[in-house]
């Protein structure tokens, strides 16, 4: 039985963004990996031969893949400066519109740091736009809408 209540459509996988804190880094074409899994130890109760039980114990996030074209230098100097020593966490968020650009829902990553950088596949028989990958680890995932 419904309460005549109309479910909201599903977010376009197309509308969203990414936002660096100190960083102006443009949009993303591709963005991977958002997801939690959680551990479970199992233990064997004595005399219990019908079940084991399960205990969530912890959970750890997956490394977020990202994926633009190369328009300036702030995603390469964040990581280059990581390989030179200065550790600099950044908090980002993804956000992903609805079609009216209106309602948003974020994933808030705490204390993000450039884990991989992948420069573009040139090929000069192409005529494809030259991408740049990105990876980011972080400590903590936040949902908000």
């Amino acid at each position: 039985m419904t309460n005549g209540a109309r479910n909201p459509d599903p977010f376009p996988a197309f509308a969203f963004e990414l936002r660096i804190t100190g960083l102006a880094v443009g949009g993303f074409s591709e963005c991977a990996g958002l997801q939690l899994e959680t551990e479970f130890q199992e233990y064997s109760e004595g005399g219990e031969n019908s079940f084991v039980h399960k205990f969530p114990t912890r959970t750890k996030q997956g490394n977020i893949t990202l994926k633009r074209g190369i328009v300036d230098r702030s995603i390469w100097d964040w990581y280059w400066d990581l390989t030179q020593g200065a550790v600099a966490p950044r908090n980002a968020s993804i956000v992903v519109y609805d079609p009216a650009r209106k309602n948003k829902i974020h994933w808030d990553l705490v204390r993000a740091l450039p884990c991989k950088w992948v420069g573009p596949d040139l090929n000069a028989t192409q005529n494809s736009v030259a991408l740049e990958t990105l990876e980011l680890c972080y400590q903590r995932i936040l949902y908000r809408r």
